[in-house]
């Protein structure tokens, strides 16, 4: 199959080389230095956990080619870069468009792409749960297992037939995609786990090291407070039964030791830290909403997220802090 992958930063790296060893015609679009760094190097990723380097060699474009037709895009670009590419998205030629990211803007994106397409084309919504960062051309990626892609339209599973399709794709590669069925609540879902964990990192300078066990409940707290506040407006939390991580129980004592591994180990400074030292603009935008989505009941007590978001310093000096070029910070580039 002919597949374009849009952004080339960490999860768009790993989706590309998944794609790659599973044989199919991949092209990945990137700019600037990455460009170069693909063009040179090829795809070079370093798997943490599996302790083992490959390097494939996609195709490398700098810009959408509208007469190249593809059978699926994946677009896999930071929330705060989402918007000025959905153009792209929607002029490209291909019958079915996935949107990979953070995106609690799901639902505006999928209108602009309807209405500025040309032809029919089937548009999804996912997330694929990698970590790591870039360094020296390669990539740093932490997964567990080959990988998943939690995916599907904005209020429902996509049908059969996409869903073949999907499965097509990844075949052979380990890499499973899970149907989710309603991919906006999921996102904003994801809202409510990510951000504690980003107010916590900043407020640390990004070292989870110097927190201790009280930090970590009050992640958890600020986590469950986010699912009430959801709740409360009747989305549902997604993946299902995640809220029982959160509220007192054996489950959240599950919880608070993956919290403890995410602070205190290099693997965790990977998976948590490292991601926000590369995220930071993405993570002030993600803010952004969850502070509209709060706006719709402003009375909802969240004591322990406001607590915990009041710990690190403003946005912009975070932005400023760990813009690329700062104090030696690497540039994601698309998607981190």
């Amino acid at each position: 199959m002919k597949l374009l992958v849009y952004g080339a930063g960490v999860l768009g790296s790993y989706l590309a080389h998944v794609l790659c060893a599973a044989g199919h015609d991949v092209s990945v679009l990137a700019r600037g230095k990455r460009k170069t760094e693909l063009e040179e190097n090829g795809l070079v990723i370093h798997h943490y956990i599996q302790r083992k380097t490959t390097v494939d060699h996609p195709r490398v474009v700098g810009a959408l080619d509208r007469a190249a037709r593809y059978d699926a895009v994946f677009s896999v670009v930071q929330y705060q870069q989402a918007k000025e590419i959905l153009n792209d998205l929607a002029n490209a030629d291909s019958p079915l468009v996935v949107l990979v990211g953070n995106n609690p803007s799901a639902p505006e994106a999928e209108e602009f792409i309807r209405a500025r397409t040309l032809a029919p084309k089937t548009v999804l919504f996912g997330f694929q749960p990698t970590g790591g960062r870039r360094e020296n051309g390669a990539v740093v990626c932490v997964r567990a297992g080959a990988g998943t892609l939690y995916c599907g339209l904005l209020h429902s599973s996509p049908d059969e037939k996409t869903k073949a399709v999907l499965k097509r794709i990844f075949q052979g590669t380990g890499y499973k995609p899970s149907f989710q069925p309603d991919m906006n609540a999921w996102y904003q879902c994801h809202l409510a786990l990510v951000l504690p964990i980003a107010y916590a990192c900043y407020a640390l300078d990004c070292d989870l090291t110097r927190g201790g066990h009280a930090l970590r409940l009050q992640i958890l707290d600020a986590v469950r407070e986010g699912h009430g506040l959801l709740q409360d407006q009747g989305i549902p939390i997604l993946p299902q039964g995640d809220e029982r991580y959160f509220v007192p129980g054996p489950k959240r004592a599950v919880m608070s030791a993956l919290f403890l591994v995410m602070a205190k180990t290099a693997l965790g400074r990977l998976a948590a830290s490292d991601h926000c030292r590369g995220a930071a603009a993405e993570m002030k935008a993600l803010d952004e909403a969850f502070l509209t989505l709060r706006s719709r009941n402003p009375d909802f007590p969240m004591p322990h997220w406001d607590a915990l978001r009041a710990r690190m310093p403003g946005w912009d000096t975070v932005v400023r802090r760990y813009a690329p070029g700062a104090a030696g910070i690497i540039s994601p580039g698309p998607r981190e």
